[in-house]
């Protein structure tokens, strides 16, 4: 998490399609491999630090949803250092996560302000609200005025020096990110939030994650029955909140269903199908590689099925080590996916992440993922991943975490 108010102007030393590499003598400092940096607007995760250099991935979700591939070696870019516990909050909350790219149509100087007026995609606008918090490649600003299309914001001298938005000209494209605060108050009104938290078994750690402590926490938070959201920028470019199967509860599944709203599958070890003689469905599986298995009902259930309470039971039973073929009705409403056997090693997919990270917490290799959708059927991207792992209470970590730690 950070919070608008820029350290310094680094720069791009180096930049390729999927990495990045950024001379920034203040914030290298402070940092390790597994952290985080705010890059223009963009938060990156660090794979190395030497000395005034930080090296970072840049996922091909990155590179689409943000300007960071635009920025060539020499380029300045606004740095900033994450939140650390006891610091003041400067600003306003940001996440680094671009949530749209605008175009600057015009710049106005007004006795000391510079006026900025700023054309966002369509759907940004209403995200907007004059006198609100915005931040513009990374820096909290205030929003001035809101028109049909565009939106203007008054950059005074001290904010032009300390950051590169100083040097913006009509037709330069920059990282855009709405107030977080009014994003989760528009979402999840009342008292909402507090209670998916203790209906689905939040932990104090909320929200983004990185590096071995991160992921440990994830995993701490599966061991405990509760939830966890895990991003797969480059594969899917979606996220899946995911449960240990060994501990599912009625309400986690209810979860899944009411405020995830994507389809949940329930990731198996090859193993664990093999076993309970569930063979694969027909078909050559989507585009993405999954491997859907026939879908099961436990057998000694009376009702049809689909209730929250009878499918939460039928994958723990799947996840019981004393399951038999017998226990399942074929088909059901569960649907199992068969994990790859390298697991994350051979394939970085939802599946193979939620088997590795329930293996990691010593259960079962079985658990329930669930694609989080949002209200009007899109696809969550990042930033409202991350709204709503706040809302929900719950850790949030990214496949390739996941793959380097566990």
């Amino acid at each position: 998490m950070f919070t608008g108010r820029v350290g310094e102007i680094g720069q791009i030393e180096a930049a390729t399609d999927g990495s990045v590499v950024v001379r920034a003598p203040r914030s290298a400092a402070g940092l390790e491999p597994g952290g985080s940096l705010c890059v223009s607007g963009v938060r990156i995760t660090v794979e190395r630090v030497a000395g005034e250099l930080v090296a970072a991935r840049v996922s091909e979700e990155t590179r689409r949803r943000s300007v960071l591939a635009d920025f060539p070696a020499g380029s300045r870019v606004n740095v900033e250092a994450p939140l650390a516990v006891g610091d003041r909050l400067d600003g306003h909350l940001v996440q680094g996560h671009s949530d749209a790219v605008g175009k600057v149509t015009r710049v106005e100087d007004e006795g000391l302000g510079r006026r900025i007026w700023i054309k966002p995609p369509e759907r940004f606008v209403r995200l907007l609200a004059a006198k609100g918090g915005i931040a513009v490649d990374g820096v909290s600003l205030t929003v001035a005025e809101v028109a049909r299309d565009r939106f203007c914001v008054v950059v005074i001298p001290a904010t032009r020096e300390a950051t590169t938005l100083g040097s913006l000209a009509a037709g330069d494209r920059v990282n855009l990110e709405s107030d977080l605060v009014a994003r989760l108050a528009a979402r999840w009104p009342g008292d909402a939030p507090a209670k998916l938290a203790r209906a689905i078994g939040g932990l104090p750690w909320a929200g983004p994650l990185s590096g071995p402590a991160g992921v440990g926490k994830a995993v701490a938070q599966l061991a405990a029955g509760g939830g966890v959201v895990i991003w797969d920028p480059d594969r899917e470019g979606e996220g899946d909140v995911v449960f240990a199967g060994a501990r599912l509860r009625p309400e986690a599944f209810t979860f899944l269903l009411t405020q995830c709203c994507g389809h949940p599958t329930v990731p198996c070890s090859a193993e664990v199908l093999e076993r309970l003689e569930l063979p694969p469905v027909p078909g050559d599986g989507d585009r993405h590689g999954t491997r859907p298995h026939v879908p099961v009902d436990l057998a000694e259930g009376t009702g049809t099925g689909v209730s929250a309470a009878e499918r939460a039971a039928t994958v723990r039973r799947l996840a019981d080590p004393q399951a038999r073929p017998a226990d399942f009705l074929r088909p059901g409403h569960v649907f199992p996916l068969a994990a790859r056997p390298g697991l994350l090693a051979e394939r970085g997919g939802h599946t193979e992440a939620t088997v590795a990270a329930c293996l990691a917490a010593g259960l079962a290799p079985v658990g329930v993922c669930c694609e989080v959708m949002n209200p009007d059927g899109t696809m969550a991207c990042a930033s409202d991943l991350e709204t709503a792992a706040l809302c929900w209470g719950l850790p949030m970590v990214d496949v390739a975490d996941l793959r380097a730690w566990l």
